[in-house]
């Protein structure tokens, strides 16, 4: 292994959202009715979706993100800007690994309304600290300005 594999590289692509995050996001931008990737086991809100079929179908109210960090990010990054764009959610709030030098990066997290660097590493399972910096992101339906006359 190249030492850039073994620093920018994970053999996971699910890192579990640590409940203390959770709960400080959930009291400042929620309550959070829907999670799009999750499983039965690491669910934050009642309403979920397990796999890619929190991708096809629509977002509402008010949406957590922890998508997986493979090679899908992208997709899932720019799906919760596009379910913001078209009125389907409120806001939506990701926590996400901070890859500034990615293409999905510059394209749709660069749009968000607010971006939160986490100092250090977070700890998702408790086994030590993840190898990668995070970040939450938020993206908020903005408010549309009509004339008056």
């Amino acid at each position: 292994m190249t030492l850039a594999r073994g620093l920018f590289t994970s053999e996971r692509s699910d890192w579990e959202t640590p409940a203390d995050v959770f709960t400080a996001l959930n009291r400042e931008f929620g309550p959070f009715t829907l999670d799009p990737c999750a499983t039965p086991e690491t669910a934050k809100c009642e309403r979920f979706y397990q796999g890619i079929e929190g991708l096809m179908l629509p977002g509402s109210g008010r949406v957590f993100v922890n998508p997986p960090y493979g090679r899908d990010i992208g997709k899932w990054i720019q799906r919760c800007w596009g379910v913001v764009q078209e009125g389907d959610a409120e806001i939506v709030v990701a926590l996400i690994p901070s890859r500034t030098d990615t293409r999905w990066w510059h394209e749709w997290v660069m749009k968000a309304s607010e971006i939160r660097f986490i100092r250090g590493r977070l700890h998702f399972d408790g086994r030590g600290p993840a190898p990668f910096p995070s970040c939450v992101v938020i993206w908020l339906l903005a408010p549309s300005w009509g004339l008056l006359i």
